[in-house]
């Protein structure tokens, strides 16, 4: 009961996950159509090497089904860890598939869309479906419910595959984002950023072009230091610019005159 609990806490805890696939199900055979080929044909193969990639080829970290199955640790995994993969991708393929989806997900903090999981929840209602199918047609003797058995079987079939190739690819992709091939790796370290300090009169100007001092360059770009008092130096701040004293001189009359008599008087 505790490991149920366990995995259904996993499962509510997957949902809140931000991050995305790189790529859906849907566009799975777009984002690489030649590795989703070979995931269709050779799916034990392939899963055997999603499964070490994702473990960074590092087996010492392998546990059967990634730990979310009740047999995970009890197979002997530390002894042989090459022979316990293809046991368990040849055996178990299904949830070889399905652990190491769960294993990047919990690692990248990605959740699935909802059309991908429609796309799985129809595979798994199909093959429940073909089961039921088969079952009453053992228990009726019925040729004619054994052929619609076995028709859905093969068309259970056939989706199962290919969700599962389509899968894969999407594994495959993810991964190859993780390993930077699309381009710098999203987890990368930040550079190094300047930061303003109490020492420095005027923080750096990090990321924003060089600004021009106000009104021309006629003051300096760094005010000077006050004196004991906290007052500014004699002469500051500096004239502006050389220009005849204002009004100039001869515009008013002398004092002591008196100004002309208006017309009409």
């Amino acid at each position: 009961m505790a490991a149920s609990a366990e995995a259904v806490e996993k499962m509510q805890v997957r949902k809140n996950y931000r991050n995305l696939w790189h790529t859906d199900l849907m566009s799975t055979i777009q984002a690489d159509p030649s590795y989703c080929c070979l995931s269709l044909w050779c799916a034990p193969c392939v899963s055997y090497l999603l499964r070490k990639r994702a473990l960074y080829n590092d087996m010492t970290r392998y546990v059967c089904c990634a730990g979310y199955m009740p047999c995970s640790g009890r197979c002997g995994e530390r002894n042989c860890p090459e022979f316990c993969l293809c046991t368990e991708v040849f055996l178990c393929f299904g949830n070889s598939v399905a652990s190491t989806r769960f294993l990047l997900q919990d690692e990248f903090n990605i959740q699935t869309t909802k059309c991908d999981n429609f796309i799985i929840a129809f595979m798994l209602c199909l093959q429940q479906l073909a089961c039921i199918c088969s079952l009453i047609a053992c228990i009726l003797g019925s040729e004619e419910l054994s052929e619609a058995a076995q028709i859905v079987r093969c068309l259970a079939d056939m989706v199962y595959c290919t969700v599962c190739a389509c899968m894969q690819t999407q594994h495959k992709v993810e991964m190859d984002k993780r390993d930077g091939k699309f381009g710098p790796q999203p987890m990368a370290i930040p550079p190094m950023q300047q930061m303003s300090r109490l020492d420095q009169p005027i923080p750096p100007a990090v990321g924003y072009p060089p600004q021009q001092p106000y009104g021309g360059g006629y003051y300096p770009q760094q005010p000077p230091a006050y004196n004991a008092q906290g007052h500014p130096p004699v002469g500051y701040p500096p004239p502006i610019y050389d220009q005849p004293a204002y009004p100039p001189q001869g515009a008013y009359p002398p004092p002591g005159t008196q100004p002309p008599p208006r017309y009409g008087y």
